[in-house]
Protein backbone atom coordinates (compact mmCIF):
# COMPACT_ATOMS: atom_id res chain seq x y z
CA UNK A 1 0.00 0.00 0.00
CA UNK A 2 1.29 3.14 -0.98
CA UNK A 3 1.11 5.92 1.57
CA UNK A 4 1.40 9.44 0.94
CA UNK A 5 0.56 10.87 4.43
CA UNK A 6 1.14 9.23 7.08
CA UNK A 7 4.81 7.30 8.42
CA UNK A 8 3.24 4.00 9.46
CA UNK A 9 4.45 0.45 9.95
CA UNK A 10 4.11 -0.50 6.11
CA UNK A 11 4.63 -4.34 6.76
CA UNK A 12 1.90 -4.85 9.73
CA UNK A 13 -0.79 -2.30 7.57
CA UNK A 14 0.45 -4.01 4.21
CA UNK A 15 0.11 -8.09 5.70
CA UNK A 16 -3.26 -6.76 7.11
CA UNK A 17 -4.28 -5.65 4.05
CA UNK A 18 -3.53 -8.34 2.08
CA UNK A 19 -5.47 -10.64 4.67
CA UNK A 20 -8.61 -8.64 3.29
CA UNK A 21 -7.62 -8.14 0.04
CA UNK A 22 -6.75 -11.77 -1.30
CA UNK A 23 -8.85 -13.84 1.93
CA UNK A 24 -10.83 -14.53 -1.47
CA UNK A 25 -12.72 -13.56 -4.25
CA UNK A 26 -16.07 -13.17 -2.24
CA UNK A 27 -17.54 -12.98 1.30
CA UNK A 28 -18.81 -16.27 1.13
CA UNK A 29 -15.57 -17.88 1.23
CA UNK A 30 -13.70 -15.31 3.68
CA UNK A 31 -11.65 -16.77 6.63
CA UNK A 32 -10.10 -14.67 8.84
CA UNK A 33 -6.72 -16.66 8.92
CA UNK A 34 -4.58 -17.59 11.95
CA UNK A 35 -2.58 -13.83 11.83
CA UNK A 36 -5.71 -12.40 13.67
CA UNK A 37 -3.54 -11.20 16.52
CA UNK A 38 -1.04 -9.41 13.86
CA UNK A 39 -4.64 -8.45 11.74
CA UNK A 40 -5.88 -7.29 15.39
CA UNK A 41 -2.56 -4.89 16.29
CA UNK A 42 -3.95 -2.68 13.12
CA UNK A 43 -6.49 -1.48 15.12
CA UNK A 44 -4.40 -0.77 18.57
CA UNK A 45 -2.76 2.55 16.56
CA UNK A 46 -4.46 5.57 15.27
CA UNK A 47 -2.42 5.88 12.22
CA UNK A 48 -2.02 1.85 10.78
CA UNK A 49 -6.36 2.26 11.91
CA UNK A 50 -6.70 5.10 9.52
CA UNK A 51 -4.58 3.29 6.52
CA UNK A 52 -7.03 0.94 6.57
CA UNK A 53 -10.12 2.74 6.51
CA UNK A 54 -8.29 4.78 3.35
CA UNK A 55 -7.57 1.14 1.84
CA UNK A 56 -11.44 0.81 1.38
CA UNK A 57 -11.90 3.96 -0.29
CA UNK A 58 -8.35 3.43 -2.98
CA UNK A 59 -10.55 -0.46 -3.52
CA UNK A 60 -14.00 1.57 -4.16
CA UNK A 61 -11.93 3.93 -6.72
CA UNK A 62 -10.14 1.27 -8.67
CA UNK A 63 -13.01 -2.07 -8.66
CA UNK A 64 -16.94 -2.60 -8.38
CA UNK A 65 -19.62 -0.47 -8.54
CA UNK A 66 -18.80 2.88 -7.87
CA UNK A 67 -15.31 3.04 -10.34
CA UNK A 68 -15.08 5.20 -12.78
CA UNK A 69 -13.42 2.70 -15.04
CA UNK A 70 -15.67 1.42 -17.66
CA UNK A 71 -16.51 -1.74 -15.08
CA UNK A 72 -18.34 0.69 -13.01
CA UNK A 73 -22.25 1.50 -13.38
CA UNK A 74 -21.30 5.24 -14.27
CA UNK A 75 -20.52 3.37 -17.59
CA UNK A 76 -22.32 -0.07 -17.17
CA UNK A 77 -25.75 1.64 -16.27
CA UNK A 78 -25.45 4.48 -18.75
CA UNK A 79 -25.16 1.95 -21.48
CA UNK A 80 -28.09 -0.11 -19.78
CA UNK A 81 -30.18 2.28 -19.58
CA UNK A 82 -30.43 5.27 -22.67
CA UNK A 83 -27.67 7.81 -21.96
CA UNK A 84 -24.83 6.00 -23.70
CA UNK A 85 -24.84 4.29 -27.14
CA UNK A 86 -22.26 1.22 -27.71
CA UNK A 87 -20.06 1.29 -30.64
CA UNK A 88 -17.47 -1.42 -29.55
CA UNK A 89 -16.74 -4.64 -30.76
CA UNK A 90 -19.77 -7.37 -30.14
CA UNK A 91 -19.59 -9.88 -27.27
CA UNK A 92 -17.81 -7.82 -24.94
CA UNK A 93 -19.00 -7.31 -21.40
CA UNK A 94 -20.17 -3.67 -22.39
CA UNK A 95 -21.73 -5.16 -24.94
CA UNK A 96 -24.02 -7.40 -22.98
CA UNK A 97 -24.93 -4.58 -20.75
CA UNK A 98 -25.78 -2.44 -23.94
CA UNK A 99 -28.16 -4.98 -25.06
CA UNK A 100 -29.36 -5.71 -22.32
CA UNK A 101 -28.40 -9.56 -22.78
CA UNK A 102 -26.19 -10.24 -19.74
CA UNK A 103 -26.19 -13.90 -18.12
CA UNK A 104 -25.07 -14.94 -14.75
CA UNK A 105 -22.14 -16.82 -15.69
CA UNK A 106 -20.95 -13.09 -17.17
CA UNK A 107 -17.42 -11.82 -15.79
CA UNK A 108 -18.70 -8.50 -15.53
CA UNK A 109 -21.51 -9.90 -12.96
CA UNK A 110 -19.19 -11.93 -11.29
CA UNK A 111 -17.01 -8.46 -11.00
CA UNK A 112 -19.25 -6.12 -9.45
CA UNK A 113 -20.89 -8.48 -6.92
CA UNK A 114 -17.21 -9.97 -5.77
CA UNK A 115 -15.32 -6.65 -5.15
CA UNK A 116 -18.40 -4.94 -3.46
CA UNK A 117 -18.40 -7.58 -0.86
CA UNK A 118 -15.04 -7.23 -0.94
CA UNK A 119 -15.14 -3.79 0.56
CA UNK A 120 -17.80 -4.47 2.75
CA UNK A 121 -15.87 -7.06 4.28
CA UNK A 122 -13.06 -4.72 4.70
CA UNK A 123 -15.47 -2.30 6.48
CA UNK A 124 -16.37 -4.54 8.90
CA UNK A 125 -13.42 -5.56 9.02
CA UNK A 126 -12.80 -1.89 10.80
CA UNK A 127 -15.92 -1.80 12.87
CA UNK A 128 -15.29 -5.38 14.46
CA UNK A 129 -11.48 -4.35 15.16
CA UNK A 130 -11.89 -0.53 16.56
CA UNK A 131 -14.67 -2.19 18.78
CA UNK A 132 -12.00 -4.18 20.30
CA UNK A 133 -9.39 -1.36 20.30
CA UNK A 134 -8.46 -0.23 23.52
CA UNK A 135 -5.59 2.29 22.34
CA UNK A 136 -7.25 4.24 19.40
CA UNK A 137 -8.46 7.24 20.64
CA UNK A 138 -12.30 7.69 21.35
CA UNK A 139 -12.70 10.59 18.44
CA UNK A 140 -10.79 8.28 16.36
CA UNK A 141 -12.38 5.14 16.79
CA UNK A 142 -15.76 7.01 16.41
CA UNK A 143 -14.83 8.89 12.77
CA UNK A 144 -13.05 5.27 11.68
CA UNK A 145 -16.02 3.37 12.43
CA UNK A 146 -18.53 5.97 11.16
CA UNK A 147 -16.70 5.86 7.82
CA UNK A 148 -16.76 1.78 8.10
CA UNK A 149 -20.31 1.98 8.72
CA UNK A 150 -20.94 4.70 5.67
CA UNK A 151 -18.78 2.47 3.43
CA UNK A 152 -21.21 -0.70 4.21
CA UNK A 153 -24.21 0.98 3.79
CA UNK A 154 -23.12 2.56 0.72
CA UNK A 155 -22.30 -0.20 -1.39
CA UNK A 156 -25.37 -2.65 0.08
CA UNK A 157 -27.55 0.31 -1.11
CA UNK A 158 -26.11 -0.10 -4.83
CA UNK A 159 -25.82 -3.61 -4.50
CA UNK A 160 -29.90 -3.57 -3.60
CA UNK A 161 -30.58 -1.29 -6.39
CA UNK A 162 -28.83 -3.01 -9.00
CA UNK A 163 -29.16 -6.95 -7.66
CA UNK A 164 -32.70 -6.29 -5.87
CA UNK A 165 -32.90 -7.96 -2.44
CA UNK A 166 -29.04 -9.13 -1.40
CA UNK A 167 -27.66 -10.41 1.71
CA UNK A 168 -26.93 -7.72 4.44
CA UNK A 169 -23.32 -8.67 5.30
CA UNK A 170 -22.03 -7.19 8.95
CA UNK A 171 -19.54 -9.68 10.27
CA UNK A 172 -16.72 -11.63 9.03
CA UNK A 173 -17.85 -14.52 10.18
CA UNK A 174 -17.04 -16.88 7.16
CA UNK A 175 -18.99 -19.40 8.44
CA UNK A 176 -21.91 -17.58 9.07
CA UNK A 177 -21.31 -15.61 5.61
CA UNK A 178 -21.73 -18.70 3.66
CA UNK A 179 -24.91 -19.74 4.02
CA UNK A 180 -26.45 -16.38 3.99
CA UNK A 181 -29.98 -15.45 2.39
CA UNK A 182 -30.92 -12.67 0.60
CA UNK A 183 -32.77 -10.57 2.84
CA UNK A 184 -36.26 -8.46 2.06
CA UNK A 185 -36.63 -5.10 0.45
CA UNK A 186 -37.63 -3.35 3.62
CA UNK A 187 -35.67 -5.08 5.59
CA UNK A 188 -32.91 -3.95 3.80
CA UNK A 189 -33.99 -0.33 3.59
CA UNK A 190 -33.74 -0.80 7.42
CA UNK A 191 -30.19 -1.86 7.84
CA UNK A 192 -29.03 0.72 5.33
CA UNK A 193 -30.18 3.44 6.88
CA UNK A 194 -29.92 2.08 10.75
CA UNK A 195 -25.80 2.18 9.36
CA UNK A 196 -26.39 5.36 8.27
CA UNK A 197 -28.01 7.35 11.06
CA UNK A 198 -25.25 5.58 12.85
CA UNK A 199 -22.61 6.78 10.68
CA UNK A 200 -24.05 9.71 10.66
CA UNK A 201 -24.06 10.11 14.66
CA UNK A 202 -20.40 9.23 14.49
CA UNK A 203 -19.23 11.18 12.07
CA UNK A 204 -17.46 14.61 12.42
CA UNK A 205 -19.76 17.30 10.84
CA UNK A 206 -16.61 19.30 9.86
CA UNK A 207 -14.14 17.57 7.14
CA UNK A 208 -11.04 14.93 8.70
CA UNK A 209 -9.30 15.51 4.99
CA UNK A 210 -9.08 19.59 2.94
CA UNK A 211 -10.23 17.81 0.06
CA UNK A 212 -13.17 16.28 1.23
CA UNK A 213 -12.03 12.85 0.18
CA UNK A 214 -13.34 11.35 3.55
CA UNK A 215 -17.08 11.36 4.06
CA UNK A 216 -18.46 13.63 7.20
CA UNK A 217 -21.48 13.73 8.61
CA UNK A 218 -23.33 15.18 6.01
CA UNK A 219 -22.14 12.39 3.43
CA UNK A 220 -23.74 9.73 5.44
CA UNK A 221 -27.19 12.64 5.33
CA UNK A 222 -26.60 12.72 2.18
CA UNK A 223 -27.14 9.09 0.83
CA UNK A 224 -30.08 9.29 3.70
CA UNK A 225 -31.94 11.41 1.81
CA UNK A 226 -31.21 9.40 -1.02
CA UNK A 227 -32.66 6.96 0.47
CA UNK A 228 -35.68 8.06 1.77
CA UNK A 229 -36.45 9.28 -1.46
CA UNK A 230 -36.22 6.19 -2.91
CA UNK A 231 -38.20 4.48 -0.25
CA UNK A 232 -40.97 7.16 -0.74
CA UNK A 233 -40.91 9.05 2.69
CA UNK A 234 -41.05 12.40 1.87
CA UNK A 235 -40.81 14.15 5.02
CA UNK A 236 -37.79 12.75 6.19
CA UNK A 237 -36.37 12.91 2.51
CA UNK A 238 -37.06 16.70 2.33
CA UNK A 239 -35.59 17.40 6.04
CA UNK A 240 -32.69 15.72 5.32
CA UNK A 241 -31.44 16.92 2.57
CA UNK A 242 -32.09 20.63 4.01
CA UNK A 243 -30.30 19.39 7.13
CA UNK A 244 -27.17 19.02 4.42
CA UNK A 245 -28.12 22.13 2.01
CA UNK A 246 -28.59 24.30 5.38
CA UNK A 247 -24.72 24.44 6.15
CA UNK A 248 -23.93 27.07 4.39
CA UNK A 249 -19.82 27.33 5.65
CA UNK A 250 -19.59 23.85 4.39
CA UNK A 251 -21.65 23.93 0.93
CA UNK A 252 -21.64 26.77 -1.54
CA UNK A 253 -23.90 27.03 -4.42
CA UNK A 254 -21.49 27.16 -7.70
CA UNK A 255 -21.36 30.31 -9.83
CA UNK A 256 -20.87 28.07 -12.88
CA UNK A 257 -20.96 24.96 -14.49
CA UNK A 258 -17.33 25.26 -15.47
CA UNK A 259 -15.64 24.48 -12.02
CA UNK A 260 -18.42 22.15 -10.90
CA UNK A 261 -16.12 18.96 -10.82
CA UNK A 262 -13.12 20.19 -9.84
CA UNK A 263 -11.49 18.63 -6.93
CA UNK A 264 -11.56 22.62 -5.46
CA UNK A 265 -15.28 22.85 -5.84
CA UNK A 266 -17.45 24.08 -2.30
CA UNK A 267 -20.42 22.14 -4.16
CA UNK A 268 -18.71 18.84 -3.73
CA UNK A 269 -19.94 16.55 -0.88
CA UNK A 270 -17.82 13.74 -1.20
CA UNK A 271 -14.97 12.62 -3.55
CA UNK A 272 -12.43 10.04 -4.45
CA UNK A 273 -8.86 11.11 -4.95
CA UNK A 274 -6.82 9.66 -7.71
CA UNK A 275 -4.48 7.08 -7.54
CA UNK A 276 -1.72 8.68 -7.74
CA UNK A 277 -0.25 12.57 -7.72
CA UNK A 278 -1.34 14.15 -11.17
CA UNK A 279 -3.60 11.68 -12.14
CA UNK A 280 -7.31 12.81 -12.91
CA UNK A 281 -10.42 10.76 -12.49
CA UNK A 282 -10.98 7.13 -14.53
CA UNK A 283 -14.25 8.62 -15.41
CA UNK A 284 -12.51 11.25 -17.38
CA UNK A 285 -10.02 9.19 -19.06
CA UNK A 286 -13.36 6.53 -19.95
CA UNK A 287 -15.87 8.72 -21.44
CA UNK A 288 -13.54 11.30 -23.17
CA UNK A 289 -12.41 10.00 -27.07
CA UNK A 290 -10.55 12.56 -29.01
CA UNK A 291 -11.56 10.70 -32.09
CA UNK A 292 -14.45 9.38 -34.37
CA UNK A 293 -15.78 6.77 -34.38
CA UNK A 294 -15.33 5.94 -30.55
CA UNK A 295 -13.60 3.33 -29.45
CA UNK A 296 -16.86 2.32 -26.96
CA UNK A 297 -19.44 4.60 -25.79
CA UNK A 298 -20.53 8.05 -26.71
CA UNK A 299 -23.64 10.11 -25.37
CA UNK A 300 -26.72 8.80 -27.10
CA UNK A 301 -29.18 11.08 -28.99
CA UNK A 302 -32.11 10.23 -26.77
CA UNK A 303 -30.29 11.86 -23.75
CA UNK A 304 -28.85 14.66 -26.46
CA UNK A 305 -32.51 15.79 -27.38
CA UNK A 306 -33.77 15.63 -23.72
CA UNK A 307 -31.89 19.36 -23.83
CA UNK A 308 -33.49 22.18 -24.91
CA UNK A 309 -31.90 25.60 -26.34
CA UNK A 310 -30.07 27.37 -24.33
CA UNK A 311 -29.40 24.72 -21.65
CA UNK A 312 -25.70 25.28 -21.03
CA UNK A 313 -25.12 21.48 -19.48
CA UNK A 314 -25.11 20.74 -23.40
CA UNK A 315 -22.66 22.93 -23.90
CA UNK A 316 -20.27 22.98 -21.41
CA UNK A 317 -20.88 19.25 -19.95
CA UNK A 318 -20.73 17.41 -23.70
CA UNK A 319 -18.54 17.95 -26.16
CA UNK A 320 -18.47 16.86 -29.86
CA UNK A 321 -16.00 14.78 -31.81
CA UNK A 322 -16.25 14.24 -35.78
CA UNK A 323 -14.29 12.70 -38.71
CA UNK A 324 -15.39 15.34 -41.35
CA UNK A 325 -18.28 12.80 -41.97
CA UNK A 326 -19.92 12.29 -38.52
CA UNK A 327 -20.35 13.86 -35.32
CA UNK A 328 -20.16 11.85 -32.15
CA UNK A 329 -20.48 13.64 -28.19
CA UNK A 330 -18.99 12.55 -25.02
CA UNK A 331 -19.38 13.75 -21.71
CA UNK A 332 -17.60 16.73 -20.50
CA UNK A 333 -18.16 16.77 -16.72
CA UNK A 334 -14.63 15.62 -16.14
CA UNK A 335 -12.47 17.93 -18.85
CA UNK A 336 -8.99 15.85 -18.03
CA UNK A 337 -8.44 12.59 -19.79
CA UNK A 338 -4.47 12.44 -19.03
CA UNK A 339 -2.45 13.37 -15.71
CA UNK A 340 -1.59 17.13 -15.26
CA UNK A 341 0.90 18.32 -13.37
CA UNK A 342 -0.90 18.25 -9.71
CA UNK A 343 -4.33 16.78 -10.21
CA UNK A 344 -7.49 19.14 -11.09
CA UNK A 345 -10.19 16.64 -10.80
CA UNK A 346 -11.40 14.07 -8.06
CA UNK A 347 -14.31 11.64 -8.61
CA UNK A 348 -17.25 12.99 -7.36
CA UNK A 349 -19.68 10.59 -5.58
CA UNK A 350 -22.32 13.10 -3.76
CA UNK A 351 -22.69 16.89 -4.54
CA UNK A 352 -25.00 19.57 -3.24
CA UNK A 353 -27.14 19.56 -6.47
CA UNK A 354 -29.15 16.47 -5.90
CA UNK A 355 -29.72 17.61 -2.90
CA UNK A 356 -31.64 19.95 -4.15
CA UNK A 357 -33.49 17.53 -6.51
CA UNK A 358 -33.99 15.25 -3.59
CA UNK A 359 -35.71 17.95 -1.39
CA UNK A 360 -37.60 19.57 -4.72
CA UNK A 361 -39.04 16.27 -5.35
CA UNK A 362 -39.78 15.60 -1.61
CA UNK A 363 -42.16 18.92 -1.58
CA UNK A 364 -44.09 18.28 -4.44
CA UNK A 365 -45.29 14.62 -2.91
CA UNK A 366 -46.18 16.90 0.11
CA UNK A 367 -47.57 19.71 -1.34
CA UNK A 368 -45.05 22.37 -0.92
CA UNK A 369 -45.36 23.76 -4.60
CA UNK A 370 -43.27 27.01 -3.52
CA UNK A 371 -40.48 25.07 -2.36
CA UNK A 372 -40.46 22.36 -4.63
CA UNK A 373 -39.61 24.91 -7.72
CA UNK A 374 -37.66 27.19 -6.17
CA UNK A 375 -35.32 23.89 -5.08
CA UNK A 376 -35.60 22.70 -9.12
CA UNK A 377 -35.35 26.27 -10.51
CA UNK A 378 -31.68 26.47 -8.44
CA UNK A 379 -29.88 24.33 -11.06
CA UNK A 380 -32.36 25.38 -14.24
CA UNK A 381 -30.79 28.80 -13.35
CA UNK A 382 -27.16 27.53 -12.88
CA UNK A 383 -27.78 26.07 -16.47
CA UNK A 384 -29.03 29.41 -18.14
CA UNK A 385 -32.79 28.19 -18.15
CA UNK A 386 -35.46 30.57 -16.80
CA UNK A 387 -38.15 29.29 -14.02
CA UNK A 388 -39.75 26.33 -14.47
CA UNK A 389 -43.49 26.84 -15.60
CA UNK A 390 -44.58 23.38 -13.86
CA UNK A 391 -47.27 24.24 -12.10
CA UNK A 392 -49.22 21.03 -10.54
CA UNK A 393 -47.44 19.29 -8.34
CA UNK A 394 -47.64 15.97 -10.85
CA UNK A 395 -45.93 18.36 -13.16
CA UNK A 396 -43.52 19.72 -10.81
CA UNK A 397 -42.72 15.95 -10.19
CA UNK A 398 -42.62 15.27 -14.04
CA UNK A 399 -40.52 18.51 -14.48
CA UNK A 400 -37.74 16.91 -11.86
CA UNK A 401 -37.30 14.05 -13.21
CA UNK A 402 -36.24 15.20 -16.54
CA UNK A 403 -34.09 17.66 -14.68
CA UNK A 404 -31.95 14.59 -12.41
CA UNK A 405 -31.62 13.19 -16.01
CA UNK A 406 -30.19 16.27 -17.47
CA UNK A 407 -28.06 17.25 -14.57
CA UNK A 408 -26.69 13.72 -13.53
CA UNK A 409 -26.25 12.19 -16.80
CA UNK A 410 -23.28 9.53 -16.76
CA UNK A 411 -23.03 9.44 -12.96
CA UNK A 412 -23.56 6.38 -10.86
CA UNK A 413 -26.87 4.89 -12.88
CA UNK A 414 -28.77 7.41 -11.29
CA UNK A 415 -31.11 7.76 -15.00
CA UNK A 416 -31.87 4.01 -14.52
CA UNK A 417 -32.31 4.07 -10.57
CA UNK A 418 -34.90 6.80 -10.97
CA UNK A 419 -36.79 5.21 -14.27
CA UNK A 420 -36.61 1.98 -11.92
CA UNK A 421 -38.12 3.75 -8.59
CA UNK A 422 -40.60 5.37 -10.63
CA UNK A 423 -41.50 2.08 -12.23
CA UNK A 424 -40.99 3.87 -15.52
CA UNK A 425 -38.31 1.62 -16.96
CA UNK A 426 -40.93 -0.86 -19.42
CA UNK A 427 -42.12 2.77 -20.70
CA UNK A 428 -39.13 4.55 -21.37
CA UNK A 429 -36.88 1.81 -22.39
CA UNK A 430 -39.08 -0.81 -24.83
CA UNK A 431 -38.97 2.08 -26.94
CA UNK A 432 -35.60 3.23 -27.10
CA UNK A 433 -33.98 -0.72 -26.74
CA UNK A 434 -36.33 -2.93 -28.40
CA UNK A 435 -34.68 -5.97 -26.47
CA UNK A 436 -35.99 -4.23 -23.22
CA UNK A 437 -37.68 -7.05 -21.14
CA UNK A 438 -39.33 -6.06 -17.24
CA UNK A 439 -37.51 -8.92 -15.88
CA UNK A 440 -34.16 -6.48 -16.75
CA UNK A 441 -35.06 -4.42 -14.21
CA UNK A 442 -32.36 -5.97 -12.05
CA UNK A 443 -29.32 -8.07 -13.03
CA UNK A 444 -28.55 -11.54 -12.49
CA UNK A 445 -26.93 -12.91 -9.05
CA UNK A 446 -23.76 -14.65 -10.19
CA UNK A 447 -24.11 -18.61 -11.08
CA UNK A 448 -20.81 -19.20 -9.08
CA UNK A 449 -22.19 -17.56 -5.82
CA UNK A 450 -25.09 -19.77 -6.17
CA UNK A 451 -23.25 -22.87 -6.55
CA UNK A 452 -21.36 -21.78 -2.90
CA UNK A 453 -24.43 -20.96 -1.38
CA UNK A 454 -27.42 -22.28 -1.97
CA UNK A 455 -29.40 -19.94 0.20
CA UNK A 456 -29.20 -17.29 -2.73
CA UNK A 457 -31.39 -18.98 -4.73
CA UNK A 458 -34.14 -18.26 -6.51
CA UNK A 459 -32.07 -16.58 -9.57
CA UNK A 460 -33.48 -13.23 -10.53
CA UNK A 461 -36.15 -13.93 -12.81
CA UNK A 462 -35.12 -14.93 -16.84
CA UNK A 463 -31.64 -15.21 -15.79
Amino acid sequence: MKTLYYKIDIALVQLFLLVIASACSNFTDVELPSSQLTAGAVFEDRVTANAAVTDIYSKIRDKGLLTGYPTGLSNQLGLYSDELQYYGISGTGQANFYNNSLTDTDAEISELWNSSYNQIYAANAVVEGLAKSATVPLADRHQLTGEALFVRALIHFYLFNTFGPVPYITSTDYKKNSTVARMPEQDLYSSIRKDLEQAAELLPRNYVSADRSRPNRAAAQALLSRLYLYNQLWDQASNTASAVINQTDLYIWPSTLDLLFEKESRSTIWQLTPSLAGANTYEGNNFIFLQGPPPSAALSNNLLNAFTTGDRRKTQWIKSVTNGTSVWYHSYKYKRKASTAVSAEYSVILRIAEQYLIRSEARAHQGDLIGAKEDLNKTRNLAGLGNTTAGTAQEIIEAVLLERRLELFTELGHRFFDLKRTGKLDQVLSISKPQWKTSARVLPLPESELQLNPNLNPQNESY
